[in-house]
């Protein structure tokens, strides 16, 4: 049976991995994500890994760096330009930006567009706005969810920080009727560094993730596969689809 657990509070895209997002009022949901989520990175030339992607974890500045378009050269949801945080608008192909961003990561990098995305664990991320609450009342200040960087905010009917936890093995149905878009909940969503980040000024602030680490083993969200395509929008209903295998424990 189908749990009503709150409503889309916010909506993020991220056009160019671990660069500024956008807040979005609504969004297709594909097969591979939000449509313009993550499609562009950083590749490190010289990193030969199987993670060759530049992340903030490397470069905190590249949370300054903001991806926008330009509608007399937009293609779908690709930006065209990226705004550094000195200001300077530059071709997001272009050699300047990309000799930038080596200058200040110290190596060379090269732009990569990925059809499919280019994702740590999975293409859709969603936390509770009472789980970023929580977190920042154990690290003793005030915290803009943004420093999460998720693709869907939860505003819950309950206010239990971390229930996220409980959809492990669910799925969640974002609006009404039987062809709303879903996706099925895969894994915790396991915090690194970058939510020590501030995404207005790249400080550091270490008390953020140890909270994490103290509050939650870690966790702090939850990953999702996408099950069905379709619009989502802010304000929709989210429906909690217990797993057969898991029942939706009630601690509210």
């Amino acid at each position: 049976m189908p749990i009503e657990i709150g409503h889309v509070e916010a909506i993020f895209r991220y056009p160019v991995k671990s660069m500024r997002g956008e807040r979005l009022d609504a969004a297709q949901l594909g097969w591979h994500g939000l449509e313009g989520d993550r499609r562009l990175a950083f590749r490190r030339m010289e990193d030969r890994s199987g993670f060759p992607w530049l992340t903030a974890s490397k470069l905190p500045e590249l949370v300054l760096f903001a991806p926008e378009r330009r509608e007399d050269g937009a293609q779908g949801d690709l930006p065209t330009h990226v705004r550094t945080p000195n200001g300077e608008e530059m071709p997001v192909f272009g050699e300047d930006l990309a000799t930038e961003v080596g200058r200040r990561y110290g190596a060379p990098v090269q732009m990569m567009q990925l059809k499919h995305g280019i994702f740590d664990d999975a293409c859709i991320s969603v936390i509770a706005s009472d789980t970023v609450r929580e977190i920042a009342r154990l690290a003793g200040r005030s915290l803009d969810v943004r420093r999460f960087r998720p693709n869907i905010v939860v505003r819950l009917l309950q206010n239990v920080p971390f229930q996220e936890d409980e959809w492990l093995g669910g799925v969640l149905s974002f609006g009404e009727g039987d062809d709303a878009p879903a996706i099925t909940v895969t894994m915790h969503d396991v915090r690194c560094s970058m939510v020590n980040l501030d995404p207005d000024t790249a400080s550091p602030a270490p008390e953020v993730l140890k909270a994490v680490v103290r509050a939650n083993e870690n966790n702090a969200g939850i990953y999702g596969t996408v099950t069905r395509i379709g619009r989502l929008a802010v304000g929709q209903t989210i429906l909690l689809h217990p797993s057969t295998r898991h029942e939706f424990r009630k601690q509210l």
